[in-house]
C-alpha cells in the first residue's frame, strides 16, 4: 500500500489559481477537474467522495434535512451512521486488513469505525456557555492536541471571526497524526477559502486569503512528500458570485402554507402542521409538502419564481441523484446568481431569537449571514466585547450580533453550471494516476483507492454517468 493524504481545499477552482498560489500551481500542470454532485455542499460532497455513491444511495441529501420521525429540521449532525453506504476505509480493509485511516475534520466523523477521527465539537455548559473544543477518537487524542496546539479555535472556524487560524490548527493536527500514527490514508479538511468566498465572492479581494492557504498547502506538500506520502489535492465545489437571495418560506407563507407558533412575540415554524415548508441550503432547497394535494400548485408557484432555475418533483429527482426518502417532495435548484435563505418572518421584530446568533443547530436551514455582524449595530465589536465579558464572569449571555441582511452574501454554491467558478479541482503528486478528462464526483473514491493500491486509473466518461445533469 502507498500511504496517501487527501487535502480538501474547499472552494478551490482553476479560476482562483494564479500569482497568489505558487505552491498549488506546481500541481496544476497535470491535473483535472471534478463534476460535483448535486447538491454541491459539504456533507453531500464528502459523503460521495467517501462512498462513490450519489445522495440517492448514501442518503446525505444536503447539510441537513427534515427528520420526519423526529419532526425536526437538523443540520450538521455528526454521526457517521447517517451515511447509508460503505465508506472508503471499509473498502480498503477488504483489500488489506492492515489499512488504517484518519478522518481529520471531514464531516460525519463521530460514531465511526475510522481508526482516528477529529471533528469540531464545542462544549455546551449548564450555565449557557459554549466553549471552543473538538472531539477525537481515540478520546485521549483531544487532550494531546489541545496541550500541543491549544483548544481548537471554534470561533475562527465559523462565524464573523473566521480566519486561517482554524485551518492552521487542522493542518498542525494532521501533521501530528502523521508523525505519531502514519495512517495509510489521511483525509484533511482545509476550509479557509470557503468563508471569504461566501463573504466577498470569487471576484472579491481574496489575495491575502489565497496566499495564506497556498502557504499552508505548500508546507503540507513538503511535509507529507518528505515522509513518502502521495498527496491528492481536491475541492468539493466551486463558489459562484451571487446577487439575488430568494426566500422560499416567505413565498410559502404568502401562499398560506406555513404554520407559525408564536412564543414571547417571536415566530417559529411548526413543521408538522405546515402544509409545506422549505429547508434551504445554499443553492438548493428541499420543500417538504405535508399535503400531497398541494404539490402541483406549489411546483407551479416556484417554477414562476425569479431565481429558481428548476423544480424537481418525484421521479424527476432521480436525474440529480436525489430520489431519497430524506429529500423534499419538491427540490428547488437556484439560478447561478441566486441562493436560498431559510427566512420566513416578515417583521424583523418577530424574527426567532436565534436569527441574530451563530446557531447552526437551531436554524431550519443554512445561514451564510452568520459570517457577518449586524450592520445596524453602531458599535458591533463593543457589543461582542461586552457579551464576552459577561461570559468570562460566568453570567448568562446571548451573542445576538449576527446580520439578517442577505444582500451581504456575495458567493454561494450547490449547483454546478459548468463555469470555472463552479468546477472543483483534482490534482495529485502522482499525476499518472489521474485521468486526462473531467471525472464525476462518484469517481473520486475509486481514484483514492487507486492511489493507495497503486493501480492505473480506468477511463470514465461523462456518458457513464446518467445522473447529475
Amino acid at each position: 500500500m502507498q500511504r496517501t493524504v487527501v487535502l480538501n481545499v474547499v472552494g478551490l477552482t482553476r479560476a482562483l489559481l494564479g500569482e497568489h498560489t505558487p505552491n498549488i500551481n506546481k500541481l496544476a500542470g497535470r491535473s483535472t477537474t471534478i463534476k460535483p454532485v448535486t447538491p454541491a455542499v459539504t456533507c453531500s460532497a464528502q459523503a460521495t467522495y467517501l462512498t462513490g455513491k450519489l445522495p440517492s444511495e448514501h442518503g446525505i441529501v444536503a447539510n441537513g434535512w427534515y427528520f420526519r420521525d423526529q419532526n425536526e429540521v437538523w443540520l450538521w449532525r455528526q454521526s457517521n451512521k447517517l451515511i447509508q453506504a460503505p465508506k472508503i476505509w471499509d473498502m480498503a480493509r477488504v483489500r488489506d486488513k492492515d489499512f488504517t485511516c484518519s478522518n481529520t475534520f471531514w464531516w460525519y466523523a463521530m460514531a465511526t469505525d475510522a481508526d482516528y477521527t477529529l471533528t469540531p465539537r464545542p462544549l455546551y455548559c449548564a450555565d449557557g456557555r459554549k466553549l471552543p473544543d473538538c472531539y477525537t477518537y481515540p478520546l485521549q487524542l483531544r487532550e494531546t492536541l489541545s496541550k500541543k496546539f491549544g483548544n481548537f479555535p471554534l470561533f475562527n472556524f465559523w462565524g464573523p471571526a473566521t480566519s486561517i487560524k482554524s485551518t492552521r490548527w487542522i493542518a498542525d493536527a494532521a501533521m501530528h497524526i502523521e508523525a505519531e500514527h502514519e495512517p495509510t490514508l489521511q483525509l484533511v479538511y482545509l476550509p479557509h477559502l470557503d468563508y471569504c468566498l461566501q463573504k466577498v465572492g470569487p471576484d472579491g479581494d481574496i489575495a491575502k486569503d489565497l496566499q495564506e492557504i497556498d502557504d499552508l498547502v505548500g508546507e503540507l506538500l513538503d511535509y507529507f512528500s518528505e515522509r513518502n506520502c502521495q498527496v491528492i489535492l481536491l475541492s468539493e465545489y466551486g463558489i459562484v458570485p451571487v446577487s439575488r437571495p430568494v426566500h422560499p418560506n416567505r413565498i410559502l407563507r404568502e401562499a398560506g402554507k406555513l404554520s407559525l407558533k408564536v412564543d414571547l412575540g417571536r415566530e417559529y415554524l411548526d413543521f408538522d402542521t405546515c402544509r409545506a415548508f422549505a429547508m434551504s441550503d445554499h443553492q438548493i432547497a428541499h420543500v417538504y409538502v405535508q399535503a400531497k394535494a398541494d404539490i402541483a400548485e406549489l411546483k407551479a408557484l416556484f417554477v414562476n419564481t425569479e431565481g429558481v432555475a428548476k423544480v424537481l418533483e418525484g421521479a424527476e429527482r432521480a436525474e440529480y441523484g436525489l430520489d431519497h426518502e430524506r429529500a423534499g417532495e419538491l427540490v428547488l435548484l437556484a439560478e447561478p446568481d441566486s441562493w436560498f435563505t431559510y427566512y420566513y418572518w416578515n417583521d424583523e421584530a418577530q424574527a426567532p431569537d436565534f436569527a441574530h446568533q451563530v446557531e447552526i443547530h437551531r436554524k431550519p436551514g443554512f445561514d451564510p449571514c452568520e459570517l457577518f455582524l449586524d450592520p445596524r449595530l453602531k458599535f458591533p465589536k463593543l457589543k461582542v466585547a461586552r457579551r464576552l465579558a459577561q461570559k468570562k464572569m460566568g453570567m448568562r449571555y446571548v451573542l445576538d450580533v449576527i446580520s439578517t441582511d442577505p444582500t451581504q452574501v456575495k458567493g454561494s454554491h450547490g449547483i454546478y453550471d459548468g463555469s470555472d467558478y463552479s468546477t472543483p479541482v483534482l490534482m495529485s503528486t502522482a499525476p499518472d494516476l489521474l485521468p486526462d478528462h473531467q471525472v464525476h464526483a462518484t469517481d473520486v473514491c475509486d481514484l483514492i483507492l487507486q492511489h493507495i493500491f497503486n493501480e492505473q486509473t480506468h477511463s470514465t466518461t461523462e456518458q457513464d454517468h446518467a445522473t447529475d445533469a
